[in-house]
């Protein structure tokens, strides 16, 4: 049976780790991995812009041997009203894996129901796992085991956010989020992030006070205000949104070691601000490039390889 990557939810704690320790396998000697896809081919569908997610996967397939297949909608039959079933149907018929991006995590279920082979969410309006695996790769790389360090986000409660509480919480990490009003992640993913927590002894903590969330976090991470297709509301939130900017006075309350992490496309002087993300304690540099390596990683777990 094929197993998919919708949601971080998706792998177990130790499954979650394997991957993780593949990722910096693959990392330190990705020669070893040259050929495991050989003769293999991935499909990549993009309904939404990319950068990061676009070119991290083209050159993490084709690093492993594979072939990577990248299309935008409009490109394929989706774009005259065929539905992501049929398409899904079509795909298993050619490539052995599909990456989608898109906007409703119900399209990637719908993909995965009638797919035959693996589905990887590349990121939904729901969550980001692909990123959250880099992002919980360079937590690791920067401060060594996981477990029992705080990580706190700061901004919308979004899908990103989403990612991060479930894949923190499965690491045994206190996860805080610290959102405005009405701006929280959404209560089914807080409650399941907490049941987790209380299994690996990490925690959860969501409030609207950021310079609580960011006293003694080892650390501090943030995104965009407004994601892709919520550009309409992007003047309204930013009158809500600057005591949650990343910045030096949440930096100074954190521990003097913290670490700054962004998914990226970051507006600089909205929700960080640049002395910030170019200051020392910023890996984001380092978190842009793990995608790369966990998605590899990711992909060559899920094919056996």
């Amino acid at each position: 049976m094929n197993r998919d990557y919708l949601s971080v939810d998706d792998l177990s704690s130790d499954e979650l780790a394997s991957v993780l320790d593949r990722s910096a396998k693959v990392k330190a000697q990705p020669g070893d991995v040259a050929d495991a896809l050989r003769g293999r081919s991935i499909a990549m569908i993009f309904e939404k812009p990319s950068t990061r997610t676009r070119v991290s996967f083209e050159i993490a397939i084709a690093s492993a041997g594979a072939h990577p297949v990248a299309l935008s909608s409009a490109e394929l039959q989706l774009g005259r009203g065929e539905t992501i079933e049929d398409t899904g149907r079509v795909l298993s018929r050619y490539v052995d894996a599909i990456v989608l991006r898109t906007f409703e995590q119900e399209r990637l279920e719908l993909l995965a129901s009638v797919a035959t082979v693996p589905v990887v969410n590349a990121l939904s309006d729901f969550e980001h796992p692909c990123q959250c695996l880099a992002d919980l790769l360079t937590v690791r790389e920067v401060k060594g085991e996981l477990g029992g360090r705080t990580m706190t986000y700061l901004g919308d409660g979004n899908n990103v956010t989403h990612s991060l509480l479930l894949g923190g919480a499965k690491m045994g990490m206190h996860v805080r989020a610290a959102t405005p009003p009405g701006y929280e992640p959404i209560p089914q993913i807080v409650q399941r992030a907490t049941d987790i927590a209380a299994e690996t002894g990490g925690s959860v903590l969501i409030t609207n006070d950021p310079i609580e969330a960011s006293a003694g976090a080892d650390v501090l991470y943030t995104d965009v205000w407004a994601s892709m297709g919520q550009e309409q509301e992007a003047n309204e939130r930013a009158l809500v949104f600057p005591a949650y900017a990343l910045d030096a006075s949440k930096v100074s309350v954190a521990r003097p070691d913290v670490t700054v992490l962004h998914c990226l496309p970051a507006h600089r002087g909205q929700e960080i601000t640049d002395e910030v993300i170019d200051g020392p304690r910023s890996a984001v540099w380092d978190q842009a490039e793990n995608r790369m390596h966990t998605q590899k990683a990711l992909l060559l777990w899920l094919l056996g390889a």
